[in-house]
């Protein structure tokens, strides 16, 4: 017998699925250990089905759950039968479905007395996952195992019991295991809390009606992304956008995106690509299907669910081998920020043709830095990771980007949190936090700010830091006439000592007691010609401190790149 649920029903499914991974992500709020989770909200929630449709996700960081749909496949094809109640599953390894290394996953299986139906999953970046350098990236990687520990689809709880010896294992491979331990059992109460839920919805409406429910609301998604798509003009587009450099010599990596789009149906092609690169830009295989699939979340409705239906209209082509899609034991450690962030870039450019309305310039490179040291008030050590300082957000048809709101893989998902907090926890004090006057790329609709800050060391003993990232050279793209947002610029101030530029890939940085970090973040991109601007815009953004006579630019002798001299990526093209 066939059930089909009546709208009303229908909706209500619907819904009670998104309040279950909202309570999710706030019991990972409450429970984690480390900043990363508890402060910057690095982590998302979702409901799978067996098959690894995506059903449901809390708005939390979208280049986490674009790419749950892989692992969770990854998982399926590795336990086939073998799952049971009680189960625990994690996994990491990019080349067995995962984004990167920091980013663990959590599998809960969801069962209707004897039958396997859902998984409920949680996503979360580590503050350290082992690896030749502390904080989990490491510039200086040529292969996956300089970058750290790789799970493979990894049984943590049988049938409910704890493997204690596979948890010490584990453990044993990081470098602070007592934030490692809290946010594991965080994530594994808060994927249970899912899976109880679940349970209490099968008890309320009977399994069968949750499931009739779910492939509704996936026709009607598809049907409302269709329906969007088929407005748009047909055509087929190119976009491109650039990476500054691998950290190995290759410069100018270019992520080339076509995209044909017929009637309701996208197809985007990445193949032209540039080939994988020896540094950790490259990407995973379901990090650049995520990365695709934000850019077409993007041009959405905000009130269309982000599910399996919603995606359904897409087609990805992607050549292996090729930055986008790395093979081998190629090092991918950055590639959920870059080349994520080129890959949406380049399809969100393609398609600005096509739905000029819908399109948002570019938002501004990740650059972060992760310093370990020892805190003089408690002899303890820490790893302390930049989340201040985001880059301003891409301005649209709608108005002007968000100030400081991060970049295209988080679009806000990100925190940068409590500065107060950030300085009882760690040993720093936050001079300086104020929007950077002029980062935002100018036109129609001004692009987001960018911060310039000012943060002080205050250990007693030298630190060590170290830094992953992009965006020093190329800019966040302007759109439709608007202007290129201005990139990072980030210095190392040291008493006695020359200021110090800091490039965007760097290992074994020493950072001594008093010394100050300098960051000028990157501005969003600009919207339509600046000539549009309204008068009372402008007026705004005087009376606010948005623009400034001169913008700031990087110095002449500022590069991103470590001086290996292979050349740029368009030279090893030519030769």
């Amino acid at each position: 017998m066939t059930i089909a649920p009546d709208p009303i029903l229908r909706s209500v499914i619907q819904y009670r699925l998104s309040s279950i991974v909202e309570e999710m992500g706030e019991a990972m709020l409450r429970t984690s250990y480390s900043q990363i989770l508890n402060s910057s909200r690095d982590f998302s929630t979702a409901i799978c089905d067996v098959s690894g449709r995506l059903l449901a996700q809390a708005e939390h960081v979208p280049v986490h759950v674009g790419a749950i749909p892989w692992a969770t496949r990854a998982v399926r094809d590795f336990f086939k039968d073998e799952v049971r109640a009680g189960d625990v599953i994690l996994l990491n390894d990019p080349y067995y479905g995962g984004s990167h290394l920091p980013d663990v996953t959590a599998f809960v299986p969801v069962f209707d007395r004897e039958r396997h139906l859902f998984w409920t999953i949680v996503r979360a970046h580590q503050g350290d996952i082992g690896g030749a350098t502390h904080g989990g990236y490491n510039p200086d990687a040529v292969e996956i195992w300089q970058e750290g520990l790789r799970i493979p689809p990894l049984r943590l709880y049988d049938a409910g019991a704890l493997r204690a010896d596979v948890l010490e294992m584990l453990v044993a491979n990081v470098r602070h295991p007592r934030d490692f331990r809290g946010d594991l059992a965080a994530m594994v109460g808060a994927a249970r809390l899912g899976e109880r839920r679940m349970r209490e919805l099968f008890e309320e409406t009977g399994a069968a009606v949750v499931e009739a429910a779910i492939e509704a609301v996936l026709d009607a998604a598809e049907r409302q992304t269709r329906s969007i798509i088929s407005g748009w003009r047909d055509g087929s587009y190119r976009g491109e956008a650039v990476l500054d450099d691998d950290g190995h010599g290759s410069e100018d990596i270019r992520i080339v995106a076509k995209v044909s789009k017929r009637g309701s149906d996208l197809e985007v092609d990445l193949t032209d690509s540039d080939a994988q690169v020896a540094g950790f830009v490259n990407s995973s295989h379901a990090n650049m299907q995520s990365s695709v699939v934000m850019a077409l979340a993007y041009l959405l409705d905000p009130e269309v669910p982000k599910n399996d239906g919603t995606f359904r209209p897409l087609k990805v082509k992607a050549r292996p081998g090729s930055v986008v899609w790395a093979e081998g034991t190629a090092p991918v450690t950055l590639c959920t920020s870059h080349c994520a962030n080129e890959i949406v870039e380049a399809v969100v450019k393609a398609l600005a043709p096509a739905c000029p309305e819908r399109a948002m310039a570019g938002w501004g490179r990740r650059f972060r830095i992760a310093i370990q040291g020892e805190d003089p008030r408690s002899a303890r050590g820490f790893i302390w990771h930049l989340f201040q300082a985001r880059p301003g957000g891409g301005a649209s048809s709608a108005g002007d980007g968000w100030p400081s709101a991060g970049e295209w893989h988080s679009v806000g998902g990100i925190k940068f949190g409590s500065i107060e907090v950030a300085e009882v926890r760690f040993p720093l004090f936050f001079r300086k936090h104020e929007f950077r006057a002029g980062s935002g790329g100018q036109g129609q609709f001004r692009g987001g700010a960018g911060v310039d800050l000012e943060v002080v060391v205050e250990t007693a003993r030298p630190a060590l830091g170290n830094t992953a990232g992009d965006g020093v050279r190329h800019g966040a793209c302007g759109l439709f006439g608007g202007k290129d947002g201005l990139p990072h610029d980030y210095v190392l101030r040291s008493k006695g000592r020359p200021p110090r530029t800091l490039k965007t890939k760097e290992t074994g940085i020493v950072i001594r007691p008093g010394d100050v970090i300098e960051v000028h973040s990157a501005g969003g991109g600009g919207w339509g010609p600046p000539s549009r601007r309204s008068a009372t815009a402008r007026a705004r953004d005087e009376l606010y401190g948005l623009v400034s006579k001169e913008r700031r630019r990087p110095s002449p002798r500022l590069s991103s790149a470590r001086g290996r001299g292979k050349g740029s990526a368009a030279q090893r093209r030519k030769g």
